[in-house]
């Protein structure tokens, strides 16, 4: 099993956060949990579940990324190419979509990826969305399937970690004080309101 608890953030960037805080919080219901900010820019958090946010870093000059549909191949530089976000039920799912239609977003069609049901959108700022729902019958998480007709060498290996891959670490040491530095978000340890 790994360690993590579901990714902590994803930090993206905006160039107006204003029409970010009305899709995230206002359309999508994340609550804006935290912001960071000094006139030079903003760091807004958004909560996507008890564990999981999204973050938008708003820069003067931040220019728009352009509109790419989720999945479809590029060349050249390349890192992202969408974010998939879970939703609890079919219900959920379709709600959610009626929701971003009204509210003049195009939204794809429910489609069927046999572990998973998915629409896709795209947030202001053209960052593409996926919403998805698990479906019970096929629980990929509890029995993992590779149906990759050509497989990399590494998945070849198999779903869990293989020992060894890495060196050991030589000593393992204790967090304390003097190992952690001061960031900007010391700040919420104070009263900023």
């Amino acid at each position: 099993m790994t360690p993590f608890t579901g990714i902590n953030h994803l930090a993206m960037a905006t160039n107006d956060m204003d029409t970010t805080i009305g899709f995230w919080r206002d359309l999508l219901g994340a609550r804006l949990v935290a912001g960071l900010g000094n006139g030079n820019y903003r760091h807004y958090f958004f909560e996507l579940s008890p564990t999981d946010m999204i973050a938008f870093f708003e820069w003067d000059g931040v220019e728009q990324i352009p509109l790419k549909d989720h999945g479809v191949p590029v060349k050249g530089p390349f890192a992202f190419d969408h974010i998939a976000l879970g939703v609890a039920s079919s219900a959920e799912l379709v709600a959610l979509k009626g929701k971003l239609e009204a509210a003049g977003f195009w939204v794809s069609e429910i489609i069927d990826h046999g572990f998973i049901h998915s629409i896709y959108s795209f947030d202001p700022n053209q960052i593409p969305i996926e919403f998805s729902v698990s479906i019970d019958a096929v629980d990929v998480r509890q029995k993992p399937r590779m149906c990759d007709s050509h497989p990399s060498r590494a998945a070849r290996e198999g779903a869990d970690p293989v020992p060894a891959k890495w060196p050991a670490t030589a000593e393992h040491t204790a967090v304390s004080d003097d190992t952690v530095y001061p960031g900007e978000g010391r700040i919420f340890t104070t009263d900023c309101t």
